[in-house]
């Protein structure tokens, strides 16, 4: 889980959204400071804060 630290998150990554787990796996577009850019399956691109959302990488194969 990733709440307070941001730095390891980086373009090419996939994640969920732990309070919107309905959103589906997502990709990382762009992560500047705390505003982080995913583009998720079912609901396509959101911006949102990580000082607020939890995120969680998943490993896609």
């Amino acid at each position: 889980m990733i709440s307070d630290s941001y730095v390891n998150l980086s373009p090419g990554l996939y994640v969920v959204n732990e309070n919107n787990i309905d959103w589906g796996v997502g990709q990382i577009q762009s992560a500047i400071n705390e505003k982080i850019t995913i583009n998720f399956e079912n609901v396509g691109k959101k911006v949102i804060n990580i000082k607020k959302i939890k995120l969680k990488i998943v490993n896609i194969q």
